[in-house]
């Protein structure tokens, strides 16, 4: 049974059965479970495993190779360019950042398989947004998105400046994950207008605020949402 009459069995594996809700399927999504438990994805033990990172993995992961990668532009170049050129990747990232989470994370579908990839990208975020294991990127999918990145920039900027900006590129990521994390979990004294921005992302008009480390590309983009 597929479609608006399709519901989904909250006690077991969730990634293959999203898939069956068809055309409900924006509208189940987008109705948040505000739980901090993990719901169980796959029913392999191992791909379970693999689709939850704790978020201190992020930074004890990529802080090394962002200090390799600037360090040696600046030791086979220019230590004020490669500075430089490494503040424009975490600029750039922010960039990167809103047109990913726009146009890649938040895909329209009512096809199974378009649902269940959907689901499983960022879909689940947005039903289960306390997931706290299920918030920052697994490290070996992350990698691939600077290999594809790193080739793609190797068409416009050479060495020894191209480090320097996948570094400056994965901290801009790095600075992102942490961030997206604190905005769910920290709990300031004060609030913070930006944590009040992304939960208006979540549990208030999903077309809207994109952007997680800044408001500024909403803002360029005209997807402000209203006060």
């Amino acid at each position: 049974m597929a479609g608006p009459a399709f519901s989904v069995d909250m006690n077991k594996p969730l990634a293959f059965q999203v898939g069956h809700l068809g055309e409900a399927y924006d509208e189940w999504v987008h109705r948040p479970i505000v739980a901090k438990e993990s719901p169980r994805f796959f029913q392999n033990d191992f791909v379970e495993r693999c689709t939850r990172t704790p978020w201190w993995v992020v930074p004890l992961f990529w802080l090394p190779i962002v200090w390799w990668l600037v360090s040696s532009s600046a030791k086979n170049g220019s230590h004020l360019a490669a500075t430089v050129v490494a503040g424009a990747g975490v600029l750039l990232f922010s960039l990167i950042e809103y047109c990913l989470h726009r146009f890649l994370l938040h895909f329209k579908t009512t096809t199974y398989w378009g649902n269940t990839v959907h689901y499983i990208l960022h879909g689940c975020h947005h039903k289960h947004p306390m997931d706290h294991l299920r918030l920052v990127l697994p490290p070996p999918l992350s990698a691939l998105y600077t290999i594809m990145f790193w080739y793609v920039m190797k068409l416009f900027i050479a060495e020894p400046y191209l480090s320097a900006l996948i570094g400056g590129e994965l901290l801009g990521y790095i600075i992102y994950d942490c961030t997206h994390y604190h905005l769910h979990h920290a709990k300031p004294s004060t609030p913070l207008l930006l944590k009040r921005y992304h939960m208006s992302h979540h549990f208030r008009i999903q077309e809207k605020g994109f952007g997680v480390t800044t408001t500024f590309w909403d803002w360029v983009f005209g997807t402000l949402p209203s006060n």
